[in-house]
C-alpha cells in the first residue's frame, strides 16, 4: 500500500519506511459511483487520501438544492478541517466515478505534521487556499450578476489566467454543475455557455469544454472585479 500512498500529493518525497508505516495505520475502502464518502456534519474526524478515482464535495440544503464546492482529482487529501478542530463534518462528499480512499485518523494525522514540517507546510498552503477561494466567492457573490459569475467559474475551472491561448478542460463539467458553484439554475449556464460560443470564446463537445480564448474570459472577468486576478488577495 506504500506505493499508493507516492501518489498522494501531500505526502510526496516521504521515505518508503514512513509511507509503509502510514499505510499500516491506514484504513482502505472502494467507493462505487454516487455513493456517499462523507456526510455533512458527521462526527468523523479521519483525514482521507484518494489514491483513485474522482469526489465531489457539496452541501445541500434541506429542500435538497446543491452548493458544489469543488471536484476532488486522485492524489489529493481532504478531511483535515475535522482533524484540526474536532468539530465534525463541514460538508459532504460522493464519489463521481468509482474511487479508492485511505482513511488516517486524526491521532496519526497530526502526529505527521508535528513530525514532518514539509508535510504540515503544504496542508497549511491547502488551507489558504481555501480562504482565498471562500474569499472570492463571497465577493462574486455579494458583487456581480450571475453572467459574471459564470465567466469567474469557467476562468477558475481552466485554472485562472495565464500565457496560454486556449486550454481544455476534461471531463467537460455538466451546466446543473457549474449551477450548483454559483448559485444560479442550469438555464442560466446553458444560455451563457451559447453566448460564449457565439462569441468564439469557448467551445464544448460531449467529452471537454475549450476553452478557445483565454485572455479575453480573463479580460471579461477583471473589467467586473475591477482587475484584480481571482486568487490576488
Amino acid at each position: 500500500m506504500a506505493g499508493t500512498l507516492a501518489r498522494i500529493e501531500l505526502l510526496s518525497g516521504l521515505p518508503n519506511a514512513e509511507l509503509e508505516a502510514l499505510a499500516r495505520r491506514c484504513r482502505w475502502r472502494r467507493f462505487g459511483a454516487n455513493q456517499q464518502v462523507l456526510a455533512h456534519l458527521d462526527p468523523g474526524t479521519d483525514v482521507l487520501f484518494l489514491v483513485e478515482g474522482r469526489l465531489r464535495v457539496s452541501i445541500y440544503s434541506p429542500s435538497g438544492k446543491e452548493v458544489s464546492f469543488e471536484d476532488l482529482e486522485t492524489g489529493q487529501a481532504f478531511g483535515e478541517l475535522a482533524a484540526i478542530d474536532n468539530k465534525g463534518r463541514s460538508s459532504s462528499v460522493f464519489a463521481l466515478e468509482p474511487s479508492y480512499v485511505a482513511f488516517i485518523d486524526a491521532g496519526g494525522f497530526l502526529e505527521l505534521l508535528r513530525a514532518d514540517f514539509e508535510v504540515a507546510r503544504r496542508v497549511m498552503i491547502r488551507l489558504c487556499r481555501m480562504i482565498r477561494l471562500l474569499d472570492e466567492r463571497v465577493f462574486e457573490f455579494s458583487t456581480l450578476t450571475v453572467s459574471n459569475r459564470i465567466h469567474a467559474e469557467l476562468l477558475r475551472l481552466a485554472g485562472g489566467e495565464s500565457d496560454r491561448q486556449s486550454v481544455v478542460i476534461k471531463p467537460a463539467p455538466r451546466h446543473a454543475d457549474i449551477a450548483s458553484r454559483v448559485s444560479t439554475h442550469r438555464e442560466a449556464v446553458t444560455r451563457e455557455m451559447n453566448a460564449l460560443a457565439r462569441a468564439g470564446i469557448l467551445r464544448q463537445d460531449r467529452h471537454a469544454l475549450h476553452i478557445l480564448d483565454l485572455p479575453r474570459l480573463a479580460e471579461m472577468v477583471h473589467e467586473v472585479l475591477g482587475m484584480i486576478p481571482l486568487g490576488a488577495v
